[in-house]
């Protein structure tokens, strides 16, 4: 195996590096004070191809590979996580839900915009009273003659009041269960459709995160998304790539708070020496530097295999990488704050605020304890 990075792959690195800390680092704490979702970035993301990643050419995508998708994510995470939320949630989850299960005229039609940055894609599966437990979700559509009728809410939605294009579950059969549920697409400006309140939320801030209602909202019938019945199987197909990309931000994540604790570690003096000469941060540093990498490496094999396979399922390896690239992450962020001492308490530096965005890693697309249930459940099957 070779674990060198390509010459694409080392490029691509440097240009999404060097786009993070000119275009974003100058804004981080603006805002997340402001909880600003900075649509001035999204044509200069669309410029890069990172709006459509994975998405082929033929589509307006990039065509780049799952490898390539997690070092772009990891880049913009390690300056601004929410930023590299909002293109994991439009990549991972919208867009990679149409073009999975999409047909081709929707491809056509709503994809290709996604994919170009003309629009930017929300997906919504999580309710107020439903959340790893998907299948129990209260949303209904029901078939009224050439349309669906859907009622309901969503709740925690990436993109709830920016999105343009949404992705949306509900039961169209309550006595099937989980063989119940179809997936939509719904347009903004769409009878019906309405945000709902945003979340005034602990971390990521700058990614907006709202509710999305639905009242009486008519859905042509030719936006159902993939086949009736199926929408909740196609939903954790989508969700085993879609955990790849959020194992690649928190390792993202990792690594900007390790480089923020290592930076100060050298800069900070206390008895007439930088604190990075004792032992005790020494050995801070030397750990979370290999569990990032060890992190790294779970997270690139997974994605590996969505490449050489694209229909196979990764659904151990992805919840492996992402169960424990968010707990590492959580780790190397506490550090982070434990080096700067009370410095890492105040928001003059960076240490606070990885502190706050981290937590989401391990409850975004499934929490650390449903991807224990998962690998457990792909071990004893």
């Amino acid at each position: 195996m070779d674990f060198r990075p390509t010459e694409e792959q080392a490029l691509l690195r440097r240009t999404v590096r060097a786009f993070a800390e000119t275009e974003i680092r100058p804004h981080v704490r603006e805002w997340d004070e402001t909880q600003h979702f900075p649509s001035e970035l999204v044509p200069r993301l669309a410029e890069l191809g990172l709006l459509g990643i994975q998405i082929p050419e033929a589509y307006g995508g990039a065509g780049m590979s799952a490898v390539d998708y997690c070092i772009a994510i990891e880049e913009l995470a390690r300056v601004d996580p929410g930023v590299a939320l909002s293109v994991a949630a439009h990549n991972g989850l919208c867009s990679a839900h149409i073009f999975m299960f999409g047909t081709e005229a929707q491809k056509q039609r709503f994809l290709a915009p996604l994919a170009r940055g003309e629009k930017i894609g929300a997906w919504g599966l999580t309710e107020s009273t439903s959340g790893s437990d998907a299948a129990g979700m209260r949303t209904t559509a029901v078939r009224s003659g050439a349309c669906w009728i859907l009622n309901g809410s969503k709740t925690f939605t990436t993109h709830g009041r920016v999105g343009d294009t949404l992705v949306i579950m509900a039961v169209t059969d309550r006595a099937a269960g989980r063989k119940g549920v179809s997936a939509f697409i719904v347009e903004r400006g769409t009878k019906g459709l309405s945000a709902g309140k945003k979340e005034d939320k602990l971390g990521m801030r700058a990614s907006d995160t709202s509710e999305v209602l639905f009242d009486q909202c008519q859905v042509p019938a030719d936006h159902l998304l993939g086949e009736e019945g199926q929408g909740f199987v196609n939903t954790m197909q989508v969700l085993d790539a879609g955990r790849i990309g959020i194992a690649a931000l928190a390792v993202g994540l990792a690594q900007g708070a390790f480089e923020a604790a290592l930076g100060y570690a050298q800069e900070r003096k206390a008895f007439g020496r930088p604190i990075g000469a004792f032992q005790a941060i020494q050995w801070k540093l030397a750990d979370h530097a290999t569990r990032i990498e060890a992190a790294r490496l779970l997270t690139y094999r997974a994605a590996h295999l969505k490449d050489v396979d694209r229909s196979a399922r990764t659904t151990m390896e992805s919840s492996m990488a992402k169960l424990y690239a968010s707990e590492i992450a959580v780790r190397v962020a506490d550090d982070c704050v434990q080096i700067h001492g009370g410095y890492g308490f105040v928001k003059d530096y960076p240490a606070e605020k990885f502190f706050r965005d981290v937590k989401l890693t391990t409850i975004g697309e499934g929490t650390s304890e449903i991807q224990r249930l998962v690998i457990a459940r792909e071990l004893l099957k």
